[in-house]
């Protein structure tokens, strides 16, 4: 029997964790467009993103395979990050010195475009202030899970994968 490896241990993945299963996009493809980037390490029955993809970008051999994405065929709809039913699909693209981050969001309240929210570690830690630049509200998402586009430093684009939005009570 295998060993379990410890990011299932601790519940979530490090970047160098996930570069170890999946290549990491070049520096030139992140800036060219947006591309998606799973974050799927668990060889479950799942295929959801493979079947949306419309340029067959996502191979998945088995459904029980780890997804894995042909960069350069993906065109960055993000149809992969609003179906994928584990909110494992995240959309990265370097802008300038920015990086803008889509992922899935299913607490509320739902930014709105234009809002400042702080951004989240895999871990749940503040690590920052972004901007929202696109907000797929759930009523109009493939997967009935809202989509949020966060503008981020770059620095942080392998780091920041949910947010907290502002203006609750207890931000007062």
């Amino acid at each position: 029997m295998s060993e379990i490896p410890e990011y299932l241990k601790k519940g979530y993945i490090t970047p160098e964790e996930l570069f170890k299963i999946i290549p990491k996009p070049s520096d030139e493809r992140l800036r060219a467009r947006p591309v998606a980037v799973p974050e799927c390490p668990q060889e479950i029955p799942c295929a959801p993103c493979r079947e949306v993809c419309p340029t067959g970008a996502i191979s998945m051999p088995t459904p029980n395979d780890l997804p894995i994405v042909d960069y350069e065929k993906c065109v960055g709809c993000s149809l992969c990050v609003q179906i994928c039913p584990g909110l494992a699909f995240f959309m990265v693209h370097y802008v300038g010195d920015k990086a803008r981050i889509t992922m899935p969001y299913e607490l509320l309240p739902v930014p709105e475009r234009g809002d400042e929210v702080v951004l989240l570690n895999r871990v749940g830690e503040p690590v920052g202030k972004g901007k929202v630049t696109l907000v797929i509200p759930r009523e109009k998402s493939m997967g009935d899970t809202a989509v949020v586009t966060v503008e981020v430093p770059i620095e942080l684009a392998w780091e920041v994968r949910t947010i907290h939005v502002l203006g609750g009570e207890e931000d007062d």
